[in-house]
């Protein structure tokens, strides 16, 4: 037995690797060849050691669970790879570039003279009313005017094929690790393919985010001292951050392991004393940074650390404040942002959204909370959200409630048919939805990954791709479009 691709249905979902002929799209080809060569046994026993892989060298994410705590499980992963044409992936590219350099201009402003509010095309009253503005940065200059180094858009292609960007993330966005992880993974599992398919590397990632992370040390710094701030052990992404430590060959440290001095410089504890840390990668929310800034309990952050970055003598990626732009309702103005800075039309789309702040659009949500996506302004990790098609009354009334008392935290969407590729289930492959996560670095430079962490939804008919509620992912392969 081989798999059928003959009895593959996508239904009416866009699907990434077959076609509605029921062919392959162009650059899977050889993938769909490969995999439907191969025989039961075959299949199971590059399963069984892409598993094996995983175990070995320890790629896990966390999920808590209120009666056991953080519990680590491996990550959970799909043989058969997401492939992208080159052709529409470059466009991609330069869409994913043009919306971070336009949010950190809008963050830059916001921060300084709110040029955006003054001209009435942000409102002064969504500003005032955000959860990730921090008043405490106004009038500073992150080197190189960046604030946002680190961004992870997540994109998603609607029934007709059509590609949105769905969030930005621009706080502590994770799961590049998973995405290096994967193609390793891949590589050792199947090699073949890779000799016959010229796939876009991802591997140079870690290099990359030195040079972006090195470029924000002081000028007059050849050897900049780099580090990436854990909030530890218990948090749900620290096996990436040691992950992208040991690639960069960077300290891991906590906030423990820093103290800043009387000349307001970050230093590291070392067994030969205290070595001066020009940046800082860090991974922990705003709020935990700085006890004597932020939250005077947190014992995850480093006293005076804020004021050691004001005055220029650490660099913070991503910067504090970045978040004021991450923002579900901030998100809907994007479009609008780009136009303002740049004087560009967005080369990606957002999804077609809805302002609860906004009375007239807040009537059309209440009125069709059982056809809509309700999203609060600040959650993540799928978490807070109403899929209204799928929602009782109770939840759609209190989720009514929420909007009414709160307007300004709430957004809505059409629900979108997210596109499916085939996932093996036991030994055969049926459709899964996924999404994609592309990781964009801003330094002196902008670098792309060539694809991004592909989230997959194993649960039959579920589009909730994170892993914490039973996601996984895939390999993302960049390919030529005439790939055979």
């Amino acid at each position: 037995m081989t798999i059928s691709w003959h009895s593959y249905q996508a239904d009416a979902y866009f699907d990434e690797l077959i076609a509605d002929n029921g062919l392959p799209r162009p650059g899977a080809e050889t993938v769909i060849s490969h995999f439907g060569e191969l025989s039961d046994a075959e299949i199971e026993a590059r399963k069984a050691a892409a598993e094996a892989e995983i175990l070995s060298m320890g790629i896990t994410f966390s999920v808590y669970s209120e009666s056991e705590g953080s519990i680590d499980r491996a990550w959970p992963f799909d043989i058969i790879p997401r492939t992208i044409g080159l052709r529409e992936w470059m466009t991609i590219e330069q869409g994913l570039i043009q919306r971070v350099k336009a949010l950190n201009r809008f963050i830059d402003d916001i921060y300084h003279d709110q040029n955006i509010v003054r001209d009435g095309v942000f409102p002064k009253t969504l500003l005032a009313d955000s959860k990730n503005f921090r008043p405490e940065c106004v009038g500073v200059d992150p080197p190189l005017g960046v604030w946002a180094h680190v961004c992870g858009s997540d994109l998603v292609r609607d029934r007709d094929g059509t590609v949105y960007v769905l969030e930005d993330n621009l706080r502590v966005p994770s799961g590049v690790s998973y995405m290096l992880e994967n193609r390793l993974v891949m590589k050792r599992v199947f090699p073949e393919l890779f000799e016959n398919i010229s796939i876009q590397p991802v591997d140079d990632y870690p290099s990359q985010l030195y040079a972006c992370l090195a470029s924000l040390a002081p000028p007059d710094v050849d050897y900049p001292e780099v580090v990436v701030l854990t909030p530890g052990i218990y948090n749900s992404a620290y096996f990436e951050h040691c992950y992208l430590a040991q690639q960069m060959g960077a300290e891991l440290v906590e906030g423990s392991d820093l103290i800043v001095g009387d000349d307001d410089c970050v230093y590291m504890r070392t067994i030969e004393g205290l070595g001066r840390v020009h940046v800082i990668y860090r991974r922990i929310d705003d709020l935990f940074l700085d006890p004597e800034a932020f939250n005077p309990d947190s014992v995850l952050g480093v006293p005076g650390l804020l004021r050691a970055w004001k005055r220029g003598k650490v660099a913070l990626a991503n910067a504090p404040g970045a978040g004021v732009a991450d923002d579900k309702v901030v998100y809907t103005y994007v479009p609008e942002i780009i136009e303002y800075y740049l004087g560009e039309q967005p080369i990606l789309r957002n999804v077609p959204s809805y302002r609860c702040s906004d009375p007239e659009q807040r009537d059309y949500v209440l009125g069709h909370l059982d056809e809509l996506v309700v999203k609060p302004a600040n959650e993540s990790g799928g978490y807070g959200i109403l899929i209204g098609p799928k929602s009782t009354r109770k939840e759609r009334d209190w989720f009514a409630e929420q909007i009414r008392k709160d307007p300004r935290n709430y957004m809505a969407q059409p629900l979108l048919i997210l596109s499916t590729a085939p996932t093996l289930v036991d030994l055969h492959v049926e459709p899964r939805h996924l999404d994609l996560r592309p990781f964009i670095l801003s330094g002196l430079q902008t670098y792309v990954t060539n694809g991004g962490l592909t989230r997959v939804a194993l649960r039959k008919g579920s589009t909730v791709v994170n892993s914490s509620q039973g996601g996984g992912s895939k390999d993302t392969w960049i390919v030529n479009d005439d790939e055979s």
